[in-house]
């Protein structure tokens, strides 16, 4: 199934080509508790049409609203939504303010160009950065290799990171990899679980995890990873993990990581380096022992460490003052 996000360009795609006009939102911006996190889009026609979601209903119907009254300006603007913005009366759940990108867009080459590079990079062909200008009708999206954060809001314009959906690639089944998928499911993930092994793998079942029987390092051979893909290695099987890593370092993952403690991380890595032939570049793209110090025990635990890890990279935080999971990785 395509993306939320893919399915707004795929519609405005479509009005474009009916010659119409459309509007796009894109949210910059959340303060406190909202329903749908920046980047979350949303495109409209005057005559009441749209697709995607900015907050799951309060604000779409008074948006709609507005724009059927021609309230909103056809120059690229930020409006507020929740206590003091635009519309006060209009609650977001716990006191949420939302902030929100609204772009008139006309039915010309350029516009459907535009559309048309984001389409790619939401099907994860690059990874791109969408400019737009606000105060005028500019706007621009030009390939990114690094993991910006989603969405950055400055007094003349708003960039956004556009690319594929999240995906999380699981190598090896193991307790701590099935509680990975199911955050990851939670957060929206689409999740890809590889495993040769017949009598691990046929007892696993979790709906809209996708399972492969297969190396995870042939998978990612065959397959590739786009860059909003994060691999994780987490059976302590060197035959599993170790293959893996190797495969994923030549690959545009953000994220690859795997399990254990400091001495085990410590022998894999010297394993890679000679066995592998890795240099210390791709060495350094491997989160071991991977996941965030948050003095996890359990497989659930250490689960949520990974996943937070994973989230605060494809976040674009650089510096965390976690340092990486220690104790907590099984020998």
């Amino acid at each position: 199934m395509d993306s939320l996000d893919l399915q707004v360009v795929q519609r405005a795609q479509g009005w474009l080509a009916e010659g119409k006009s459309i509007w796009l939102c894109t949210v910059v911006s959340t303060f406190g508790s909202a329903p749908r996190g920046p980047g979350a889009m949303l495109v409209a026609l005057t005559s009441g049409e749209y697709s995607g979601s900015l907050s799951g209903g309060c604000v779409e119907e008074d948006f709609m609203t507005r724009l059927s009254h021609g309230h909103f300006s056809e120059h690229n603007h930020v409006v507020r939504y929740g206590e003091g913005g635009l519309a006060p009366n209009v609650a977001l759940p716990c006191g949420g303010v939302l902030d929100v990108l609204i772009e008139y867009l006309a039915p010309d080459d350029d516009t459907y160009e535009h559309l048309q590079a984001m389409k790619c990079a939401l099907g994860g062909q690059y990874l791109a950065t969408r400019t737009v200008q606000l105060g005028s009708s500019r706007r621009c999206l030009a390939r990114s290799d690094e993991n910006v954060p989603r969405v950055t809001l400055k007094v003349d314009e708003v960039s956004i990171r556009v690319g594929a959906v999240r995906r999380l690639v699981l190598a090896g089944l193991s307790p701590v990899a099935e509680f990975c998928a199911s955050f990851a499911l939670a957060l929206g993930y689409e999740v890809i679980l590889c495993d040769p092994r017949p009598e691990v793998i046929d007892r696993f079942s979790m709906p809209g995890v996708q399972v492969h029987k297969r190396l995870p390092s042939v998978y990612i051979e065959e397959n590739g990873c786009h860059a909003t893909t994060a691999v994780v290695a987490l059976t302590h099987d060197p035959r599993l993990d170790d293959l893996t890593l190797m495969e994923a370092v030549r690959t545009d993952a953000f994220y690859i990581g795997a399990m254990g403690s400091q001495r085990t991380s410590a022998k894999r890595f010297e394993r890679l380096a000679r066995i592998g032939g890795l240099d210390a570049q791709a060495l350094a793209r491997i989160h071991a022992p991977i996941g965030l110090r948050l003095g996890s025990k359990t497989p659930a635990e250490i689960a949520l460490a990974v996943m937070a890890d994973i989230l605060r990279v494809s976040n674009g935080i650089s510096h965390c003052n976690y340092a990486t999971q220690n104790a907590a990785q099984p020998l």
